[in-house]
């Protein structure tokens, strides 16, 4: 790998320990990879944040960095609401330990709200083409596949020293040869918002971590690619897929068809819906935004529990951005009852440890809640989710 005076000044320890610590990571990746030479980047992404997942040792590890980030940076979600962390009954000696992780983050300039979709936050704007180094594994794929920018699957360590090094190292998906399609998957039904949720949890478990490229039936929306890449990232390990006339490499780099094509049909979408783990029980919590929900997400939310009052704890995630940006929504649907939380996600946060059955509206959270939570899952769309979490109740009165 090639590096330049300043590279091997910075490597040599010449700028400080955590700066020798990053480029030795992004060095080590692009040996292994065959990188030729760092790049720059325009923006990180950092996982790596709830104390659930990282715990004490790596805690210390981020504290004991020194120095501040070189190009904007952003987490990822944390173990609980960093405001309101009592909503979801968490300990006051996780909250404490939480608190602790992301002042560690905070002290080396990254922005600390916490989402998995900072593609939605003011001033952290991604455009076509733009290299960055992002760490969470929806976001990755809707930079990659829905923007068009180029980032690998970063882990936390490499984003962060990606983010304090503002490079990182030249290989994967940041070229362009490694962005073509390597399968075709064909769907014949047409589909529509959860549906792109179980086609991408069907999809990821057949074909892992290759690049397909899509042939659907009508014009998917943003969200619904939302939802299609993080599927695919969580039940097999997509990082970019493409969209036949519709993902803006599919438009611009002519890509010949790939010889492997796979059909997907209806009936293995609905096995998705159908499923109830095996012990078939009735959920005890419903969890909606996974990723974080979009504006048009939390509009609809508030279109069906206007007027209702939920049953069951009812939890919605969003970006604590959003949630300032759209009170309106935010009111309408707290006064159902259903908690409306921020900078965490059921995946995530330990909250969700307390409950045996989940009921969720996205692929990817249907994929990690058994392994991450240790409680079944159960899927459905979001009116499906909305009647289970009211018992069924009659709405009363429209959103507007």
């Amino acid at each position: 790998m090639y590096l330049t005076k300043e590279e091997e000044e910075i490597m040599n320890g010449e700028a400080g320990e955590t700066l020798r610590q990053a480029i030795e990571i992004l060095v080590a990746l692009g040996d292994i990879y065959g990188a030729d030479r760092l790049i720059p980047i325009k923006s990180a992404q950092i996982a790596g944040v709830s104390y659930k997942t990282i715990g004490d040792a790596g805690l210390e590890w981020i504290s004991d960095l020194e120095g501040q980030v070189k190009v904007p940076a952003i987490l990822n979600p944390a173990g609980m609401d960093l405001e309101d962390w009592e909503k979801l009954r968490i300990s006051t000696e996780f909250a404490e330990k939480q608190k602790a992780i992301v002042q560690a983050y905070k002290k080396l300039g990254i922005r600390c709200e916490c989402t998995c979709t900072p593609y939605t936050l003011e001033g952290f704007f991604v455009g076509y083409g733009d290299h960055l180094a992002w760490s969470e594994s929806s976001a990755i794929s809707y930079a990659n596949s829905v923007i068009g920018a180029r980032t690998n699957r970063e882990g936390g360590p490499s984003a962060l020293s990606a983010a304090l090094l503002g490079k990182t190292a030249n290989y994967g998906l940041h070229l362009e040869e490694n962005r073509v399609p390597e399968v075709s998957i064909s769907v014949e039904s047409p589909l529509k918002e959860s549906d792109y949720g179980a086609l991408g949890y069907v999809a990821g478990k057949l074909i892992g971590s290759k690049v397909p490229i899509f042939q659907l039936k009508g014009k998917p929306k943003a969200d619904e690619l939302k939802a299609l890449g993080a599927a695919m990232a969580a039940s097999g390990a997509v990082a970019l897929y493409h969209v036949k006339g519709i993902t803006p490499d599919a438009c611009r780099m002519n890509f010949e068809d790939p010889e492997e094509n796979i059909v997907i049909e209806r009936s293995q979408l609905d096995e998705v819906y159908e499923s109830r783990g095996k012990g078939g029980k009735e959920p005890e919590l419903i969890t909606i935004g996974c990723p974080h929900c979009s504006a048009s997400e939390l509009k609809k939310a508030a279109e069906l529990l206007k007027g209702k009052t939920v049953s069951k704890e009812t939890w919605i995630f969003t970006s604590r951005e959003l949630r300032k940006r759209y009170p309106e929504y935010i009111k309408a649907i707290e006064e159902s009852g259903a908690k409306v939380v921020c900078d965490t996600c059921m995946v995530v946060s330990p909250a969700t440890n307390r409950y045996s059955c989940v009921m969720v509206n996205s692929g990817k959270a249907f994929a990690y809640v058994p392994g991450m939570c240790g409680a079944e899952s159960v899927y459905g769309d979001m009116e499906a989710c909305i009647e289970k979490a009211t018992d069924g109740e009659k709405k009363a009165g429209g959103f507007h």
